[in-house]
């Protein structure tokens, strides 16, 4: 019965507001990461450098540096000096995700989010049930072992089987081991755990939800006295925990936990317009 009514709410979300309205957030997630992707592989590909480099560092255009933060931190637990582009590149990185939510990386930039999304899809249309329960602690557990590992190692051990480095170099190098991990993630979420990989284990995801805790741009239930208990918002939510305090509490409608992906999934699948993008400076 719970089923049926999820299903049916996003299909109500649909005719209610039309199908574009029901998935622009979808979509715009979608387009983003396939540009991101498409930034990096031009160059190799066709000659065209947009950027240079990969996700842990690169050069916007010939003429900005950009950091990964978490890939700099590794850095110096590896006790590798710290350029100061690279500092000024991190630090850009940063203040970019401080603003727009620290996870929207996971949901617009990082490809392997495309990877586990398609692994839902395939559990909700063939009916997997199988669900291991994993705690969403465990990801901030391997965070603190990456940092160990580069400490011990002197390297950034986390960059030898990194899924998007991996998805990233076998999709301009073709064929490889790297592409083994990928599938791994995409087996891990299909039949053993819901949303596993980045809702559980990620160390990735775990970085930047910690910056995202203080992200300006956040999710807002601002109309939640609408909401009709259809369930689709946390049948679309990969952090649906983080729903319940702003939907169903009595203090700020914003959603504020740095776990909450800002994806838009709530406000694409609620049939009552329940939810919207907005800020901590308007709620």
């Amino acid at each position: 019965m719970i089923r049926w009514l999820t299903l049916s709410s996003r299909h109500r979300a649909a005719a209610r507001r039309g199908w574009l309205s029901a998935h622009k957030w979808w979509l715009l997630r979608r387009c983003c990461q396939i540009a991101a992707l498409a930034a990096f592989m031009s160059g190799p590909l066709a000659g065209y450098w947009i950027m240079r480099g990969n996700f842990a560092s690169s050069e916007m255009l010939g003429v900005l540096g950009l950091s990964d933060p978490y890939i700099l931190l590794q850095s110096a637990f590896a006790g590798w000096p710290v350029a100061a582009p690279a500092l000024v590149g991190a630090l850009l990185i940063v203040l970019f995700y401080l603003m727009v939510g620290g996870r929207v990386y996971c949901s617009f930039v990082c490809p392997v989010n495309i990877v586990t999304d398609t692994a839902h899809w395939l559990r909700e249309k063939t009916g997997l049930t199988r669900d291991r329960k994993l705690d969403r602690r465990t990801r901030l557990w391997l965070l603190l072992g990456t940092l160990l590992a580069a400490a011990l190692t002197g390297t950034i051990a986390w960059e030898y089987v990194n899924p998007v480095s991996m998805m990233q170099r076998g999709l301009i190098f073709g064929a490889g081991l790297g592409w083994g991990i990928v599938l791994l993630v995409f087996l891990l979420d299909l039949f053993v755990s819901r949303r596993a990989w980045c809702s559980h284990l990620c160390p990735v995801g775990a970085f930047y939800g910690l910056v995202g805790r203080f992200s300006l741009v956040r999710v807002s239930a601002r109309n939640r006295d609408a909401c009709d208990n259809c369930g689709a918002c946390f049948s679309t939510c990969p952090e649906p925990h983080v729903i319940v305090p702003a939907l169903k509490g009595e203090g700020s409608p914003l959603i504020l936990s740095g776990d909450c992906i800002n994806c838009g999934g709530c406000i694409d699948s609620c049939p009552n317009r329940v939810f919207a993008m907005a800020s901590r400076l308007r709620p």
